[in-house]
């Protein structure tokens, strides 16, 4: 990837670092295969989601796609009063489901045999606590997230990011470009070079 014309954004304000294992980038969601890696920590920006794809811009103006689960929220001012905490980095949503998934598995497991699969089929929950760390399984977005006695933050996916949203047609037909759940001011696309040779050719 290289940087479009114009040098970095010197009012570049980060929604995201890259976690600590770094990520791979593409250069469009669904492509076949990465066409760079993110570094550790990285700070970018979160301009556009489409599923559990993210688009990032990097503050040197690289963009890419890469898996939105795994990005590391920066921490922002705290909300103001009876603004609730946001719910992928509160607990307690994802604890009461875990509660939730195991009760309906105890009730399954104390009733007929014959019933027990159709109760459980697609339940998935997991949690483990050891002292106060916490690692809570969200089955919706196909992750584990980690916590010490607070909010939580992404830890690990079980699979690649998933295919993109099917755009959604206008209401008046026709075809139409995927929505995104959230996107911000347009910006240059990234570009894919070719690595310099042996002496920079």
């Amino acid at each position: 990837m290289t940087t479009p014309d114009g040098g970095p954004d010197a009012a570049f304000r980060p929604t995201h670092v890259v976690p600590r294992d770094g990520l791979p980038a593409w250069e469009a969601p669904g492509a076949d295969r990465p066409a760079a890696s993110l570094d550790a920590f990285l700070p970018v920006r979160l301009l556009s989601r489409q599923g559990d794809w993210g688009e990032v811009l990097c503050s040197n103006g690289w963009s890419a796609w890469v898996d939105g689960r795994l990005l590391v929220a920066v921490p922002q001012p705290p909300p103001t009063a009876g603004r609730p905490v946001g719910g992928a980095e509160d607990p307690e949503p994802l604890l009461a489901a875990t509660a939730d998934a195991l009760a309906r598995y105890r009730r399954a497991a104390g009733g007929p045999a014959e019933g027990f699969r159709a109760a459980v089929g697609g339940l998935r929950a997991g949690v483990v606590l050891d002292g106060e760390s916490v690692w809570v399984y969200d089955a919706a977005a196909g992750r584990w997230m980690f916590g010490e006695g607070g909010r939580l933050s992404a830890y690990a996916v079980d699979a690649g990011p998933g295919a993109p949203p099917a755009p959604e047609p206008p209401p008046g037909g026709g075809d139409a470009a995927p929505r995104a759940d959230v996107r911000e001011e347009p910006h240059p696309p990234t570009r894919v070079v070719d690595p310099p040779g042996p002496g920079g050719r």
